[in-house]
């Protein structure tokens, strides 16, 4: 017999089978907490190796290519590659010291600063696009049907809506 204060074991259980994860769900997360810190690594190795580029580095220069004048605010480029913008910072010095970026003040709004892709920095993208391409094929894009791909990243954005929702 139990006390009111002290609930049957097996009451005790279901109380906190909530807080556990099934044996699937944990061998499901353990999938993902390990692709998300090989995957960068790979695709960062690949880079350093065939380009002399982080992977953010690469990511930084791809998105400022895809921007008009090849011109992006700062803290727009801090948030699009998830960066601080003190370590974006740096890194974009890093890329002026190879003379792939600039920074300017904005133009429409002088307390911004703009980043700003150079033609080396293009010529250097261009260069080291086809390895990094085909790696990303041959590690994710080709090791997934079309439906399955779609799918990834369908559940990607909607993991990625939660995390960035005000409400954590």
């Amino acid at each position: 017999m139990t006390t009111q204060d002290e609930a049957p074991p097996q009451a005790q259980a279901d109380e906190h089978a909530g807080l556990w994860l099934t044996s699937g769900e944990l061998n499901s997360w353990l999938s993902v907490v390990r692709l998300m810190t090989r995957l960068p690594w790979a695709i960062d190795t690949q880079l350093q190796r065939d380009a002399d580029l982080s992977m953010v580095e690469y990511m930084a220069m791809a998105m400022l290519s895809e921007a008009p004048e090849w011109t992006l605010r700062m803290s727009a480029l801090a948030e699009n590659t998830s960066t601080s913008l003190s370590r974006l910072s740096h890194m974009v010095k890093r890329l002026e010291g190879r003379g792939y970026v600039r920074r300017a003040a904005d133009p429409a709004d002088g307390r911004f600063t703009n980043a700003i892709l150079m033609p080396a920095g293009m010529a250097k993208l261009e260069s080291a696009a086809p390895a990094h391409v085909a790696y990303v094929r041959h590690l994710v894009v080709d090791n997934l049907s079309g439906e399955r791909l779609r799918r990834l990243g369908q559940d990607a954005e909607r993991i990625l809506q939660r995390i960035d929702s005000p409400a954590r």
